[in-house]
């Protein structure tokens, strides 16, 4: 896709991960909404994956890590095919598969359930290093909140993708600065983030605004040509991403909007989809 539709799709995996939230009066907009150009890139650019046939064998693997951002994931499989759009008003309903969390019983195109912070990252390091021992092609990437690399289990797994040199996983940690509490640094500051990936022998790439579709593809472009090491892409991001009164705003780490924020939403997201359009 081109950087122009990538950003149009970004904009309809934002009103998807809204809608999903609002109907379920619970969920956690403001990560999600700051990842949504990410999933958007992964699942739209970079994965190799087909909806119509979720568990082909040489697909690539996705594991989010963070997984109480799971309205953006949700949004980003269902725009790409894997199952309707109109699914995803049923968001943590009784009888829905689109769970508060992952869960890779229910939904198409989950590969791993998550939610419990740390673990995510060991599932998708154990993936990895499956998919070498098999001597098979397909990658696994993985997504990390901000706070959620201050749980010890994060590092762990990084000193064994390191050790094994495990070059077909990429670690994406998601720095939008702020976490449920307040700002990480408050909280337990992980900085430098950059460094202590470098010193378990990762390949960092820093990414600047890890809401723009031309640094992202910059970025996971240097990552093919890294050989003999692990990836992890740090890439800076604004909490509450496409939504003003949302944007760097930590009350909306997992609030849901209700009638007249979520209308006064869409509508600004509405226009931003109609300003790309005209370009």
């Amino acid at each position: 896709m081109t950087t122009l539709e990538l950003q149009k799709m970004a904009v309809e995996v934002r009103k998807g991960i809204l809608t999903g939230v609002h109907s379920a009066k619970a969920g956690h907009p403001g990560g999600s909404l700051s990842a949504a150009d990410l999933f958007t890139y992964l699942y739209f650019e970079e994965m190799n994956i087909d909806p119509e046939n979720p568990k082909k064998a040489d697909r690539d693997r996705f594991v989010l890590s963070k997984g109480h951002t799971a309205p953006g994931l949700y949004s980003a499989l269902a725009h790409r095919g894997y199952f309707p759009v109109e699914d995803l008003p049923t968001l943590r309903h009784i009888g829905s598969h689109l769970q508060g969390h992952p869960c890779i019983a229910h939904t198409p195109g989950i590969d791993m359930s998550s939610g419990s912070l740390g673990q995510g990252i060991s599932a998708a390091v154990g993936m990895a290093l499956s998919a070498k021992l098999d001597g098979a092609s397909w990658h696994v990437y993985t997504l990390l909140g901000d706070g959620e690399i201050q749980e010890g289990q994060v590092w762990e797994a990084a000193m064994f993708a390191g050790a094994r040199k495990l070059d077909n996983l990429t670690v994406i940690v998601d720095n939008n600065n702020l976490q449920i509490d307040g700002t990480v640094e408050e909280v337990c500051s992980p900085y430098p983030i950059d460094k202590k990936f470098e010193a378990f022998n990762f390949h960092v790439i820093n990414v600047a605004d890890g809401n723009d579709m031309e640094q992202l593809r910059a970025a996971f472009d240097e990552a093919k040509t890294v050989k003999g090491k692990p990836v992890a892409v740090i890439m800076k991001t604004v909490k509450g991403k496409g939504v003003s009164f949302m944007e760097n705003q930590v009350g909306w780490h997992g609030k849901a909007p209700n009638d007249e924020e979520y209308a006064a939403a869409m509508e600004e997201l509405t226009k931003a989809g109609e300003a790309l359009c005209q370009k």
